[in-house]
């Protein structure tokens, strides 16, 4: 039997400002942004090449804007992701050397928690 992940739920404060960052900033792919009604409204973004995807709006979760941590993204290249956001205008940590990967780290503009992370061969 197979399980495969495939939401993710992100806290945020403003749906809006959320859209911007993941969909234009970060350049994810915004699959749906639909208003289901005046207290629900659900945007679900996914990263290139990602099976899983994101979710946000308003009304989706009852969780503490910017309470989500440490969700890990596999990259090729810390390096190349890490010029990748700086060139995009988002503050990130520089690249972490650890003997089981590479990593580098960002929040969202309400302070959510991601880590990209380069394997290493084992």
């Amino acid at each position: 039997m197979d399980f495969r992940i495939e939401l993710i739920f992100v806290p945020v404060s403003d749906t809006d400002r959320a859209v911007a960052f993941y969909g234009d900033t970060l350049g994810w792919n915004v699959d749906h942004d639909h208003r289901v009604s005046e207290s629900l409204r659900f945007v679900q973004v996914t990263p290139p090449g990602s099976a899983c995807s994101i979710s946000f709006g308003d009304g989706i979760t009852e969780d503490t804007p910017g309470s989500m941590r440490n969700v890990q993204v596999v990259v090729d290249d810390a390096d190349a992701a890490l010029a990748y956001l700086r060139e995009r205008g988002v503050e990130a940590d520089g690249v972490d050397e650890q003997p089981w990967g590479r990593f580098v780290s960002f929040t969202d503009p309400d302070g959510n928690a991601w880590v990209l992370q380069q394997l290493v061969p084992r």
